[in-house]
């Protein structure tokens, strides 16, 4: 047993026993059975927490405070997203409940502690993504980070790296506290609940699960709050998504979470159980990406006749939407991605293929990414590809209404669709967009293939980037305008955007509709008149 004392303190740490700040009579810190796991636990990173009220805060301070009297001389950083933050929590438990007699002094200025034997803990914050490289060039036995999934990924590579003590016998370790939800809270979720490498982890072949060691603790678990009827009431009354992320620790929901009605069972369903008839429409969108992966997925649409249980064929019209195959992957060359899709497509009939609009845009040395990717695919017996809508907020909203009319299915074979879609969060800044984090390239093909092909499946479409109408929030019913309404866009050849949307095969309709998809497209190009001026 480890034990330091100084006049009438002493902290007393007995691995697997107990871990306690004493201060004469009274006990400072009392480490309870969850919390006891936390510090005595040998992973190298360390999450605690999960539900509200385990204690998380206060373990953390505490846990710093043991690694700085281990080891004499060491250094430790205490962080949060920003100060108010800091302030509020670290900052406020240190002062109230560390007693003055167990440090030397606090610089209030710098907001660092020295303890007794030397060692010192830095309390600080990382407001913007850069801020990290403020400890560049730093090193720091403990690193602890209070509601880490406030943080980004790259935030916590770069602290990684700042992880290290020469003193011997030290063991550099870092540990964060936090609750579901926030920016941060897919690539938390992916290293210590679901033990693999997230979205945007740049060597995952470097992982290893033996490393990430997930303390669960949830309200019950802290003698304090356990009895606590009035707070256990206060969390039960919370929004259902709020309730089970604070009460129950669920990751799998959160605070800020744009797709709240996303249910497994019922939005996914598993592959085997799908007979997909290879007459029903078929088409496949694409997020083009080399750094970030290329995501590709297969959607079929499925008349509503069958969708409502019937077994006899019908129309199309308010039918569903299944997307039942995934491909994700980074490093492709446009050439490899095409022909890594024309593989997998196999023989079945694609009726088209909707890919990102910067991909038409973008070019190598000897030609855009979308003519390429075009090349290798009509090689191969598919449609060339056409620039998807990139509406990002109307997009948003049709995924909403469509999961919430239980209109769209995905296969369990989509891990990464399915992984991402409960974890992307509203934008601060405009509500009814989706905040841009590593990993949500899933969602961007998806949103692709769901707008720009809903109208094959007979399903509401988004308000097309040229209407006039206000776009549509999310939870409200979908819009009423026909499914087979003509849509266009910029960038693709308006001949074959026509032919494209016409099904007919004799030349005397195919004439007709010709001219009448022709007069369409020139009242959507149209140049609004300006305004005449009052004389």
């Amino acid at each position: 047993m480890r034990r330091s004392r100084n006049h009438d303190l002493k902290i007393e740490d007995k691995p697997g026993s107990h871990f306690r700040i004493l201060h004469g009579a009274r006990c400072a810190y009392g480490a309870f059975h969850r919390q006891l796991q936390f510090h005595h636990s040998r992973a190298k990173y360390r999450l605690f927490g999960g539900a509200a009220g385990p204690g998380k805060t206060k373990a953390l301070l505490c846990e710093a405070i043991r690694q700085a009297h281990l080891h004499k001389g060491s250094d430790s950083l205490l962080l949060r997203r920003t100060y108010p933050e800091l302030e509020s929590s670290l900052l406020a438990y240190f002062r109230r409940d560390v007693p003055r007699q167990l440090y030397r002094s606090y610089n209030e200025a710098k907001h660092v502690v020295t303890w007794s034997n030397g060692s010192t803990t830095r309390f600080g914050y990382c407001r913007n993504e850069n801020d990290v490289y403020r400890y560049q060039g730093a090193e720091f036995l403990f690193i602890g980070l209070d509601e880490l999934t406030h943080f980004t990924l790259k935030q916590w590579q770069f602290l990684t790296s700042r992880n290290r003590c020469p003193i011997p016998g030290s063991v550099a370790c870092m540990a964060g506290a936090s609750n579901p939800g926030n920016i941060g809270h897919a690539w938390v979720k992916a290293l210590w609940v679901d033990k693999m490498p997230p979205g945007g982890f740049d060597r995952p072949e470097q992982y290893r699960k033996q490393d990430y060691d997930f303390i669960r603790a949830k309200l019950a678990d802290n003698p304090i709050y356990a009895n606590d009827a009035e707070y256990h009431r206060t969390l039960s009354a919370l929004p259902e998504h709020l309730r089970r992320a604070f009460l129950d620790g669920d990751w799998n929901v959160f605070a800020g979470q744009y797709f709240d009605v996303f249910e497994f069972g019922r939005h996914t369903v598993r592959a085997e159980e799908l007979r997909l008839e290879p007459w029903w429409p078929r088409w496949i969108s694409i997020d083009w990406g080399f750094q970030h992966p290329s995501a590709v997925y297969w959607h079929c649409a499925v008349p509503a006749a069958v969708a409502n249980g019937a077994t006899t064929q019908d129309s199309v019209v308010g039918g569903r939407i299944i997307t039942y195959r995934e491909f994700v992957q980074s490093g492709l060359s446009p050439r490899m991605l095409a022909q890594g899709i024309a593989e997998r497509s196999g023989r079945e009939r694609i009726s088209e293929v909707f890919l990102s609009p910067d991909a038409f845009a973008h070019r190598t040395s000897e030609a855009s990414i979308a003519e390429q990717v075009g090349e290798v695919l009509t090689a191969c017996g598919l449609p060339r590809p056409a620039p998807a809508d990139d509406d990002r907020i109307g997009g948003w909203q049709l995924m909403y209404q469509l999961l919430e009319s239980d209109s769209w299915l995905i296969t369990d074979n989509c891990r990464k669709l399915i992984d991402c879609i409960p974890q992307l969060v509203r934008h601060d800044g405009r509500v009814e967009d989706i905040r841009k984090v590593d990993g949500d390239d899933p969602a961007d093909a998806a949103r692709y293939g769901l707008v720009s092909g809903g109208r094959l499946a007979g399903v509401g479409a988004a308000p097309s980037r040229f209407s006039a109408d206000a776009p549509l929030r999310a939870g409200q019913s979908p819009p009423s305008n026909s499914p087979g309404a003509p849509r266009f866009v910029t960038g693709m050849p308006l001949g074959e955007q026509i032919s494209r949307q016409i099904s007919a095969t004799d030349p005397t309709s195919r004439a007709i509709h010709t001219q009448r998809l022709e007069s369409e497209a020139r009242k959507q190009f149209r140049p609004k008149p300006l305004p005449r001026r009052r004389s």
